[in-house]
């Protein structure tokens, strides 16, 4: 596990911010070799070859005001996230008060340099001004919003401005959520609304939450893999998560961070470094620059080995203008240049990361034997024998061309498999396929063969099936039901049914979770004396869908054990040496409201409990005892709490805890 850092909070920077500069030809100074005579080029020209960006946090006096700080920013950096005129206390210090000066000043001087601009950040409990603190629950939403809409807005048509941090840093040290005033007045809900609100402003931005201390696997990472995970299944629009980084050397590095960013690209989101610097306790001495320059390295290929890893962002890159001494005053060094502008083995540290996969030339070998199947009114199934590489294939590029000869390929999606399912295709339509293979230094292969498909339906049919009728239930248990229902028709055919769910007696979410070619279907895996309703509807051959059923409710039996709860356990991540469980799920299954609850499990030999979070855990040899936390204790029938911790066990050993059963007084 690795050592725990000291919590870090960034501190104003104690600078002057100037108004924005008028003329774009202020920023585009003539670009100057600022590399020594072994490097073969600046880090942005490395970062590309790898298709990652190399970034920095700008400040905005010295890029007005020092050639040099503009020459370096300009020449090694490819995006660009303002330090501190894109907060709220700058932009919005009073109700409808306006200031863009300084982030205005960023947008331009990353326009004038073909960079890519974050924007930092949204809502944070931090560099808030008091008047939004002190609001109602109404009027601080509200706020939000506007504030939300007016700066995301404003910037919303302007091409470098591509990303945002849109929440920040909204987790406590042990993975609770953060006491802000936010959370107290507004309660969880304020991170989903946050996110709509900036996807309503800007359809197109890359919408991020971000924090600091999340880098390894440990509590506080958990709580955010578990947030974006529940927040994408409510279609709440989290695009990217933000690995802060404020790393020091005294406190280890996180050996885990590429396995903890592969497990949130997993859930379908880019990820980045967002802030990173790696300060170490003054004063310099080789040994500790030697140190920094393998912390930088490591956090660099990290990120070269993680598809969906956007780039990194040093918070800085000049000892000069550091937050770290403000904070940490016995600590600095923390960046690639030191005061003097001059690099520091740090920056040669993150260059030959980078610059590592550009001297590879060679392309992939050509995929092959390009098959599609499973062909509908509406998608197609692509897969193909994998190429090879003297490094490594990193991705292939589907391309689609319209009808069966002429028109022009054009990528249509990624893949790092074998296979690809395209969807939303038009019925009775042909198209050709082809895919190539791309390598981390950005070669591509020669395209594969030409697939041609035609999809299914189109003949015409524009009628939907009629309605399905008399939705039922039966056989209802603790964990599953059976739905029947009267056939739909169709003037053609009728090819199946999508059964819909929702939780809860009424309210909720459709969505999908299961076909079926026939009117029954078993809905299985439910929880105990939990509430859920159902709609079925009906869809034929070109893709018409019917209206919905009836709506028919339900609710599973209990089912728990040891008087009134039920415990269910999930490894979430396991690796050579340990594993995390989470979320363990403690159910109420009776029908009384419980005030505490306790799980017991079974450790098998040599594990160790190395962390733990939303739970009190003992252990006496290798029986585990968990009781609920003080403030999740209290379940009304049919709620659920979670609790996880994290174990560390002999190399080798698969095992994992078991037996678990839930009691309560």
């Amino acid at each position: 596990m690795t050592p725990p850092r000291v919590p870090v909070h960034r501190a104003r920077r104690r600078l002057v911010q100037l108004a924005v500069v008028a003329l774009l030809s202020a920023f585009a100074v003539p670009v100057l070799s600022a590399s020594p005579a072994s490097a073969s080029g600046p880090l942005r020209t490395h970062a590309a070859a790898r298709g990652k960006f190399i970034g920095f946090a700008a400040a905005t006096s010295p890029l007005a005001n020092e050639a040099a700080y503009r020459t370096i920013a300009q020449t090694e950096f490819s995006q660009i996230t303002a330090e501190n005129v894109m907060k709220w206390d700058t932009t919005e210090s009073s109700d409808n008060n306006w200031n863009f000066s300084g982030a205005d000043q960023i947008v331009a001087f990353a326009a004038a340099n073909n960079q890519q601009v974050h924007g930092h950040t949204l809502v944070w409990h931090s560099q808030t001004p008091g008047w939004v603190q002190g609001l109602g629950a109404t009027a601080m939403r509200s706020a939000m919003q506007d504030h939300i809409s007016t700066l995301v807005g404003r910037y919303a048509n302007n091409a470098s401005v591509v990303s945002w941090d849109v929440v920040n840093e909204v987790f406590d040290e042990n993975g609770g959520f953060r006491s802000s005033f936010w959370y107290n007045t507004l309660g969880q809900s304020f991170i989903a609304d946050a996110f709509r609100y900036a996807r309503a402003a800007d359809p197109d931005a890359r919408l991020c939450i971000n924090d600091y201390n999340v880098e390894g696997i440990n509590a506080k990472s958990t709580a955010m893999y578990n947030l974006v995970q529940s927040l994408r299944a409510q279609n709440v629009p989290v695009d990217c998560v933000g690995f802060q980084g404020h790393l020091a050397t005294q406190y280890g590095f996180p050996s885990d961070l590429q396995q903890n960013m592969q497990r949130f690209a997993a859930l379908g989101v880019q990820v980045r470094v967002t802030e990173l610097d790696v300060r170490i306790v003054m004063p310099r001495t080789s040994a500790k620059d030697a140190t920094q320059a393998t912390y930088y390295s490591n956090v660099i290929n990290a990120c070269l080995a993680v598809t969906a890893c956007a780039g990194v962002t040093i918070w800085g890159f000049t000892d000069k203008y550091s937050w770290v001494p403000d904070t940490f005053p016995s600590e600095g060094a923390a960046l690639l240049y030191d005061a003097n502008y001059q690099q520091k083995p740090a920056y040669t540290a993150v260059h030959n990361a980078l610059d590592n996969g550009t001297t590879d030339t060679q392309a992939p070998s050509t995929p092959s034997n390009l098959a599609a199947s499973g062909i509908t009114s509406s998608s197609v199934n692509l897969s193909w024998t994998a190429s090879t590489d003297n490094v490594a294939v990193t991705g292939y590029d589907i391309l689609r061309a319209p009808g069966t000869s002429g028109g022009s390929f054009a990528s249509v999606g990624t893949s790092t498999t074998a296979s690809f399912s395209n969807t939303g295709l038009s019925a009775n339509t042909s198209y050709r396929y082809q895919v190539r293979a791309r390598d981390a230094a950005g070669n591509t292969s020669a395209v594969s063969n030409t697939v041609t498909v035609t999809t299914t339906g189109g003949t015409g049919d524009t009628q939907a099936p009629s309605t399905p009728s008399n939705l039922a239930a039966s056989g209802t248990t603790s964990s599953s039901t059976n739905l029947t229902w009267t056939a739909s028709t169709d003037n053609v055919a009728v090819t199946g049914y999508d059964i819909l769910r929702a939780p809860g007696t009424s309210g909720g979410t459709f969505t999908q979770v299961g076909t079926s070619t026939t009117a029954s279907f078993s809905n299985t895996g439910l929880s105990a004396n939990t509430s859920y309703q159902y709609q079925v509807r009906a869809r034929d051959a070109a893709g018409n869908v019917s209206a919905v059923s009836n709506t028919v409710t339900v609710t599973t039996t209990g089912g728990g054990t040891g008087g009134g709860c039920s415990v269910t356990a999930t490894v979430q991540t396991s690796w050579n040496g340990g594993y995390v469980m989470q979320p363990i799920t403690v159910t109420n299954t009776g029908t009384s409201a419980i005030t505490s609850w306790t799980v017991t499990f079974t450790l098998p030999p040599n594990h160790t409990l190395v962390g733990q979070w939303n739970g009190v855990i003992t252990t006496s040899g290798g029986t585990a005892t968990a009781k609920n936390a003080p403030y999740n204790g209290n379940l009304a029938p049919g709620a659920s709490t979670t609790f996880g911790f994290q174990v560390a066990r002999p190399n080798g050993d698969g095992n994992t805890a078991s037996g678990f059963t839930c009691t309560t007084p």
